[in-house]
């Protein structure tokens, strides 16, 4: 293009292009001197810049490049000002923000699910795995078998094989053909001082009909074995057509009391150590028999422990309701139905025990 020009206007646009390039030059020499002034100023404190500088100087140092950054010394390496840059076009061509999101990995299975999964598991101890997956396939839920463990192994159930039957479903199964039976303790006044005397009963668990088996100041084997003859009595006794028989970890009952009761056909069921609640019924009639009778009476000897004990089991079967059994007498007497006769209150062991119903016409 220079060529193109006459020598004198080519002599000229030199000496312009001379002119403007020592002025920029100038600029520049002072905008470097600027430069060092505020670095030393900062220090080796570290210097954070904004995302929009770091945008701006990015733009800038691609049009100088690599080698013109090198000449002029910026504040931070030329690597790292080509790196801005390539995040600058990596950032322009993101379409990340722009796609659905979507969960990563297999869906989650649901609450309702595991907690079915649960109560199949609990209502049959038998079923392993696999028959829980067929079963929740027939109502159209589709679970894989490693599903199914990891639910079960978060609920703290054990396989098939370890499981065993849950408590529960051993009362509902038996429930008509189940007793318990426990000891309690009271202490009576006697011409020797204060005595303890022990107290054994059974309890029928679907009518809560007590049995008081047996009182003694202190019990052993051969005393249990003649309960046990008694309860097991094939005429009279009140275990007959009980298949199985509640009981704790006490040493009085010992190996041959319980293969006494197997041999006649109740099975004695031990109770874990230390596990009150499973006997229930038992507790609950020790609760009550002491808070409403015994314990509101000073005790004069054993004698007048039998008559009390008579006389409250006479009121707990005829004469009180039972709010296990909506609230029912275990034994109603069907004279005392008259729903016109007169108010009357019957009184045992001087008025401690009261019962209130109709007179007979």
């Amino acid at each position: 293009m220079l060529k193109a020009l006459p020598p004198h206007w080519r002599f000229f646009f030199l000496l312009f292009a001379g002119y403007v390039n020592r002025e920029q030059q100038k600029a520049i020499d002072y905008l470097m001197a600027e430069r060092e002034g505020l670095l030393e100023l900062l220090g080796d404190k570290r210097r954070l810049l904004s995302k929009k500088h770091k945008r701006r100087l990015a733009v800038k140092a691609k049009a100088l490049g690599r080698r013109g950054l090198k000449k002029i010394g910026t504040i931070v390496t030329p690597d790292t000002l080509m790196r801005w840059y390539r995040e600058l076009i990596a950032v322009k061509y993101d379409g990340s923000k722009s796609r659905k999101s979507r969960p990563v990995g297999r869906p989650r299975t649901s609450d309702d699910i595991c907690a079915l999964i649960v109560k199949m598991t609990k209502e049959n101890d038998g079923w392993g795995y696999g028959r829980i997956k067929g079963a929740l396939k027939t109502i159209g839920i589709k679970v894989s078998r490693s599903t199914i463990k990891r639910v079960l192994q978060a609920a703290g159930i054990e396989p098939a094989p370890h499981r065993g039957m849950p408590w529960s479903t051993f009362l509902s199964t038996h429930w008509g053909a189940i007793c318990g039976c426990d000891f309690f303790t009271i202490e009576i006044m006697t011409l020797s001082g204060i005595t303890r005397f022990y107290v054994f009963f059974v309890i029928e668990l679907e009518s809560r009909t007590v049995e008081i088996a047996g009182i003694c100041g202190q019990p052993d084997e051969a005393w249990m074995k003649q309960i046990v003859r008694n309860l097991t009595d094939c005429t009279s006794g009140f275990l007959r057509g009980i298949t199985h028989i509640i009981m704790d970890r006490d040493p009085v009952y010992t190996k041959v009391v319980r293969t006494m009761l197997k041999d006649s056909g109740t099975k004695p069921v031990r109770l874990p150590a230390e596990s009150p609640n499973l006997n229930a019924f038992a507790e609950r009639f020790v609760l009550t028999i002491k808070s409403e009778c015994l314990e509101k009476m000073v005790i004069l000897g054993e004698r007048h422990l039998r008559e009390s004990i008579k006389q409250f089991m006479i009121h707990y079967h005829a004469e009180r309701s039972h709010q296990g059994i909506d609230n029912e007498l275990i034994q109603r007497d069907v004279a005392n139905d008259n729903v016109a006769g007169e108010i009357v209150c019957r009184e045992r062991l001087r008025g401690l025990l009261k019962f209130y119903h109709r007179q007979a016409a």
